[in-house]
């Protein structure tokens, strides 16, 4: 079983939101694109955020979402820091 699960990962990443708000993340596909992306970022010579002794890039890029170490940006805010070319 992975730890954290993807229902315990959605949750710290959408405790933040307001009750009125629609949340950052509301499926595994959204957890799995964000991970991903942060994995390939690591990857590609990016300072991890977490003591990664070992770890898989996937595995420090899940650690980092749940301990609040990288955020999820909400869709419009990043498209109009970026021009709308990516998504994450």
């Amino acid at each position: 079983m992975i730890h954290p699960s993807y229902s315990e990962l959605m949750q710290v990443i959408n405790k933040d939101i307001d009750a009125d708000e629609a949340p950052l993340v509301n499926s595994r596909y959204s957890i799995v694109l964000a991970t991903s992306k942060r994995a390939r970022q690591i990857i590609s010579g990016a300072e991890p955020f977490v003591r990664a002794a070992g770890k898989k890039p996937l595995s420090i890029a899940v650690e980092e979402m749940y301990d609040g170490k990288v955020k999820i940006l909400p869709e419009d805010f990043e498209a109009e820091e970026s021009g709308g070319s990516e998504e994450f």
